[in-house]
């Protein structure tokens, strides 16, 4: 099969899958202290340096070792745990914590995050540096703790346990490095104000939703709370019913900032760059900046700031005219975020984002250019004599097989993930999604233009493209919701044993792999390996009510 998606390298793999795999080592247990890991790892890198002229098996043997060492050392320097702790019962402490992320208010008068211990009060000395997550009870005349800001809290901490419940709320701290939770706390004063770049973030947060309400908040607030889950990841504004049932449907990615939201307000951005007629690097500069803001206002999700890597990546490779391979830049992004932060691997946001994405590569793209190849429409029939119609059901036609085709993909992804991380099967995925993407795209683009009427001070524009978003919120809502009654198109399921999901995630990746590698011929002819891989999995190892 001949096809432009086929034949992408990624050099960067040598580095990714080793890092990956001593991330994951470490996780299990303890082998040995940070300095004899790194040791290890400057040890085996200094052979492979030696051996670069060797025969190829001699340095890469070296290299996976150094990377596999470094990921042990990673994993362990990235969540320092006081082992004391796991035999010691929660106990009432003063602490200054540093506030590094914010959660959504669910309730009012509280607020939690993720933050630092900067200081502890004796005899606890030992808590500072320890990420925390935090749970405060706010006075009424205090207002929601901002990114950067220094809190004096009480309260009472405890120490997380080493390997928490997968899927559990302990299991997400742990991931994200956590050690330690405070509950029951109060804030005493805020040692320390939150920067000034921060506190315009939050200012212009709070602007951001009051521009999305404009003009049809007290009409339909319920699909103003859609609208503004949407456009800025505020999920905690879905009412119950409504996460329930996006939830059940596997649309629920709609809501996480994340690759679709952050490639629509690219676009959005790069359109409208254009027709200022700017100079090239003067664009890929201010789209860069704008995107960037977008992405801290609305709270720097984990899944947001991977996203504008990947595409800040591309707009890159774009701008220095260097040949297009979507793999490479995907794998530069994911060893970037595994570098800076690399306990994100083990996130579910982590895992679905990147295996989607990557499926969407290996598998989507080539099923589509193969289906397209052999099922083309007037194929007797010379281009030059079409007329409108003809061109017209042709691009309908071709665009239709390409939706399928990185359906299936991603929805194979989402088989295996969505038993994994939240123990729902969603066979009505497939089909919701095949229109329910392009109606998001839709209405993320909307809500953009409403967000750049409301900042120019155009308020009647900003009003009508908010009455455009939530007329396409009325149908995707009703549309889902039919979806999602048809017999069969959720179920309970969960894996026999919990190590058989990531087992099996990390099969069906390697046989994309696999089968992309070969260009789909031969034993992999037919696309069939993935399909059988989940039915397999399906059948085997997951267990149904």
């Amino acid at each position: 099969m001949s096809s432009r998606s086929l034949g992408h390298r990624a050099p960067l793999l040598w580095l990714v899958i080793p890092l990956i795999a001593g991330l994951a080592t470490a996780r299990i247990r303890d082998f040995a202290p940070p300095s004899v890991l790194l040791a290890l790892a400057a040890t085996a890198a200094a052979l492979a340096f030696a051996t670069i002229r060797q025969p190829r098996r001699i340095f890469r043997t070296a290299l996976l070792a150094s990377m596999f060492f470094a990921g042990m050392a990673s994993y362990t320097l990235h969540r320092p745990r006081l082992a004391d702790w796991d035999e010691l019962p929660p106990r009432q402490a003063r602490v200054s914590i540093e506030v590094q992320r914010v959660f959504p208010q669910l309730e009012p008068h509280r607020a939690s995050g993720l933050g630092r211990i900067v200081s502890a009060a004796a005899p606890l000395e030992e808590l500072t540096g320890q990420r925390v997550y935090f749970s405060l009870t706010l006075r009424r005349d205090t207002a929601a703790p901002i990114r950067t800001a220094v809190l004096s809290t009480t309260g009472v901490i405890a120490s997380l346990p080493r390997d928490p419940e997968p899927n559990s709320f302990d299991g997400y701290l742990a991931d994200a490095g956590v050690n330690f939770r405070l509950s029951r706390g109060r804030v005493l004063a805020e040692d320390r104000p939150a920067s000034a770049y921060y506190r315009f973030c939050a200012r212009q947060a709070e602007r951001f939703a009051s521009i999305l309400g404009a003009g049809v908040e007290s009409k339909r607030p319920e699909l103003v709370g859609v609208l503004r889950a949407m456009l800025l990841g505020r999920s905690d504004e879905l009412s119950d019913e409504q996460d329930t049932l996006f939830r059940r449907s596997g649309t629920m990615h709609v809501f996480s900032i994340s690759g679709l939201h952050i490639a629509v307000i690219a676009t959005g951005l790069h359109a409208l760059l254009l027709l200022l007629r700017l100079p090239r690097l003067l664009q890929f500069v201010l789209g860069l900046v704008a995107l960037w803001l977008y992405v801290d206002i609305t709270g720097a999700a984990p899944s947001a700031v991977r996203a504008f890597a990947m595409v800040a990546l591309v707009q890159t490779s774009l701008v220095l005219r260097t040949p297009r391979n979507p793999i490479a830049a995907l794998t530069a992004s994911a060893l970037l975020v595994i570098l800076v932060a690399p306990l994100q691997v083990f996130s579910a946001s982590f895992q679905l984002s990147y295996g989607i994405v990557a499926a969407l590569l290996l598998l989507g793209l080539p099923l589509s250019d193969r289906l397209q190849e052999k099922l083309t429409l007037f194929r007797d029939l010379p281009p030059v004599s079409w007329s409108w119609m003809h061109h017209l059901l042709d691009a309908t036609w071709r665009a239709t097989l390409a939706a399928l085709s990185l359906g299936i993909a991603a929805s194979l992804v989402s088989a295996i993930a969505g038993v994994m991380f939240f123990e729902l099967f969603t066979p009505g995925a497939l089909i919701a999604n095949l229109w329910l993407i392009p109606a998001s795209s839709a209405v993320i683009l909307t809500g953009f233009l409403s967000l750049l009427c409301g900042l120019a001070g155009f308020s009647l524009g900003a009003e009508i493209a908010n009455h455009a978003a939530v007329l396409l919120l009325w149908g995707i809502e009703n549309g889902v919701r039919f979806f999602a009654s048809l017999p069969g198109a959720w179920v309970e399921a969960t894996f026999r044993a919990s190590w058989l999901g990531p087992a099996a995630f990390a099969f069906l990746l390697a046989t994309m792999a696999a089968g992309y590698a070969c260009r789909w011929r031969g034993w992999a002819r037919g696309f069939w390996p993935p399909v059988a891989v989940v039915a397999l999995t399906l059948l085997l190892a997951v267990r149904f009510p």
